[in-house]
């Protein structure tokens, strides 16, 4: 009888004993998802618009499911494939994450309005996903970004300039092509505080 009474209270310790430690594990876990979910802010030159819109500069491959875990629906990637720092099977790894991937190739030094219609076409079509836009360094993607959020938003432009100017002054190649977008649209890039002024080449 007694060695009965001790097999009992030894299971009922055993039960608890499990019961503790995976209360302490779902809470660890819980602690990490919410510190993964801070670390996005530790993607490279990461900007955050609206609750729906973001750019950044190339995330690692550690850091694309903390895009999903954020609550992105599509990542849309504007630079080339060959980059220092591009991940050659990022799309595929966007789409086993469950989202949607869109790659359009801005030239750097040549970018074209083609590249900007085609970004704002694919944010038209679908304005309720939760887009995450990136390149290298986010200066492609916070240039397309100004251009967006004033163009189909309704920005003042001077505040989604000091936005971009957060991350870049735009060189002249792509303060040429901003104002050629905004000319297409019919609209000025210039307001009393934008000084749209190139930095000086930087010496080689």
């Amino acid at each position: 009888m007694q060695h009965a009474s001790q097999s009992i209270r030894h299971t009922v310790i055993s039960v608890f004993v499990k019961g503790v430690v995976s209360a302490a594990l779902f809470a660890l876990t819980s602690v990490a998802s919410a510190q993964d979910g801070q670390n996005l802010n530790e993607i490279l030159n990461y900007r955050q618009y609206t609750p729906l819109f973001s750019s950044a500069g190339q995330p690692s491959r550690e850091q694309l499911p903390l895009i999903k875990e954020a609550g992105y629906d599509r990542v849309i990637y504007i630079a080339f494939n060959n980059g220092r720092t591009a991940i050659p099977d990022e799309d595929q790894i966007v789409k086993d994450l469950g989202m949607d991937y869109l790659h359009i190739a801005v030239d750097f030094n040549n970018p074209t309005i083609r590249d900007f219609d085609a970004f704002a076409d694919a944010m038209q079509r679908e304005p309720e996903s939760k887009t995450f836009l990136h390149c290298q360094v986010n200066a492609r993607a916070t240039a397309f970004s100004f251009l967006y959020r004033v163009l189909y938003q309704g920005v003042d432009i001077a505040e989604a300039k000091a936005d971009m100017n957060t991350v870049w002054q735009p060189n002249e190649v792509w303060r040429d092509f901003i104002f050629a977008v905004m000319d297409d649209r019919g609209m000025s890039a210039q307001c009393a505080s934008c000084d749209w002024t190139p930095p000086a080449p930087r010496e080689q």
